[in-house]
């Protein structure tokens, strides 16, 4: 019952209602990553390719889908990584959380938040004050 109601009452958790009929009605499962989100096909869109979509598992957060289901998503590439044997290249990043809010957030040196100090001024400019 309770993840109807956040179903019903929010987008941001998983799939809402309208999703979860269309996925019901028109989607084919594809697969599913080390996260636990689960991806699918069906239909067509404006330029005539196939849709795909992915229902999270918890959080909608974009930057949560691997490197591999990312070109699938974005018709980089026809095949997804569930029928190949996908390696990500070393230079490919697993997914952070969004820190943003959070008092594990990046802030840069001089950020109120931070320490509060901005550092002084450097090189040849001068505030202006009145005299």
């Amino acid at each position: 019952m309770k993840k109807f109601i956040i179903q019903v009452f929010t987008w941001w958790n998983s799939q809402t209602i309208g999703t979860r009929l269309h996925t019901w009605r028109k989607g084919k499962r594809v697969g599913e990553d080390e996260f636990g989100n689960v991806y699918y096909t069906g239909g067509k869109d404006s330029e005539g390719r196939t849709r795909r979509w992915v229902i999270f598992n918890g959080y909608s957060e974009a930057s949560a889908i691997p490197a591999g289901w990312h070109g699938w998503m974005h018709h980089r590439t026809d095949t997804p990584p569930t029928e190949e044997n996908y390696q990500p290249r070393e230079w490919q990043k697993q997914h952070q959380q969004n820190l943003t809010g959070t008092p594990q957030a990046y802030r840069p040196q001089g950020a109120i938040s931070a320490s509060g100090q901005r550092p002084k001024v450097t090189g040849d400019y001068d505030a202006w004050t009145p005299n």
